[in-house]
């Protein structure tokens, strides 16, 4: 039983437990394997970095889930959850990245010893953190298994949040603009990236109103100049530049919740392209944020923003949003929906979405996003309250 405060009632846990079960019961999973760290810490609140081994929670038919994991770490499951400690168990040490062994054997023989050798086990096959290995382990041990691709099984239950996850989320919102404000202030010709990027972290993790940050999912992506013409790349230690932009995309992280907000910021004189371009993108982002409301389509969003940009003559063929909310890295999506055109995903009230209409050019790009929450009625909601308008400084 955890030693740390729950982030959540164990009634809101005990509600997550029952829509997973239903799920698996309309899916024809009888035993899930759940190895995303997200949906473990959703599921039982278990939170350490420890994903680089294998782990799961499994959930059975019926009882509160198991956790499976190293035993180093099975100390921090007994701190983090709410699970009783014959729900903790854990594989010997020397099968930790081993050529010999592989700790799946041992799941299989739990499973085997609870009876459901030969059950529908549903496992998360297009995940980061589920490797072929871990498929193969499991049917050579397990050879009358059925196994079912459950990659997004509970994921799409984390899609509407409780207000208890909207108050972490509007907190790492917060601790955002704080990072924005930082970054707007110390910005400067000659500035190394890396010392910015350090300022970015010092912000995050001192938090805001009382409350610290925590580290967010992906690192800061703050590329200048050409180089922002790329949209995933991070920093270095060369100076800022005038006549460069940068792009700030970053999040706010609060008991792993996020809040990811980017937005642009230019030293000297921005080139004509950028400003039609944000003309463009903060029109379309306000025609897709009236688009965001329940009953619509994740698709008639992205159509309400793609149809401005083609008004202004701007092609643009990527998604333009996803739904965040907890996470561990390498990634804050959740994985599910995407805004683009064609997804019939139906939007409900309390689902959040990092909208993400960012426009990038073989010499520039430019980001201005928002993290959304979808309201009873009307448009969604911005979270963090940051000027979507290009920071140009001289």
């Amino acid at each position: 039983m955890s030693s740390i405060p729950l982030p959540f009632a164990i009634a809101e846990y005990a509600e997550r437990l029952e829509k997973v079960r239903a799920s698996m019961d309309r899916e024809g999973v009888e035993v899930l394997i759940v190895t995303d760290p997200s949906n473990m810490s959703w599921l039982t609140g278990y939170d350490g970095w420890s994903f680089y081994v294998h782990q799961a929670v499994i959930i059975m038919p019926e009882g509160e889930p198991l956790w499976f994991g190293r035993p180093m770490d099975a100390v921090g499951a007994r701190m983090t959850t709410y699970l009783s400690t014959d729900s903790i168990l854990s594989y010997p040490d020397h099968y930790v990245q081993s050529f010999v062994a592989h700790p799946y054997q041992l799941l299989s023989a739990i499973l085997r010893d609870r009876g459901v050798s030969t059950a529908r086990v549903g496992v998360e096959m297009d995940n980061y953190y589920f490797s072929a290995k871990c498929l193969e382990v499991l049917r050579a041990e397990l050879p009358d298994i059925t196994v079912v691709d459950a990659t997004s099984l509970v994921n799409w239950q984390r899609a509407v949040k409780s207000e208890q996850e909207l108050i972490y989320m509007r907190r790492a919102a917060r601790i955002v603009e704080t990072m924005h404000e930082r970054i707007r202030e110390i910005s400067e010709d000659g500035l190394r990236k890396s010392h910015l990027v350090a300022e970015i972290y010092d912000a995050a993790l001192r938090g805001a109103d009382g409350f610290g940050g925590d580290y967010a999912a992906i690192v800061p992506l703050t590329p200048s100049g050409t180089d922002a013409a790329a949209a995933h790349l991070t920093w270095d230690d060369r100076p800022m530049r005038r006549g460069e932009g940068t792009f700030f995309e970053i999040a706010g992280c609060y008991r792993r919740y996020h809040c990811p907000v980017s937005r642009t910021l230019y030293l000297g004189d921005p080139p004509t392209a950028m400003l039609k371009a944000q003309d463009a993108v903060l029109e379309g982002l306000e025609a897709g944020l009236e688009a965001a409301v329940p009953g619509n389509t994740c698709g008639q969003v992205a159509e309400a923003f793609f149809a401005v940009l083609r008004k202004h003559g701007i092609e643009k063929d990527s998604r333009t949003g996803y739904p965040v909310g907890i996470s561990y890295p390498p990634d804050w999506g959740e994985r599910t929906m995407s805004l683009r055109p064609g997804d019939q995903s139906i939007i409900e009230a309390n689902m959040t979405f990092h909208f993400m209409p960012a426009i990038w050019t073989d010499e520039w790009g430019f980001e201005t996003s928002e993290t959304i929450v979808i309201s009873e009625d009307g448009p969604a909601i911005c979270l963090a309250d940051v000027s979507r308008e290009l920071l140009i400084k001289p």
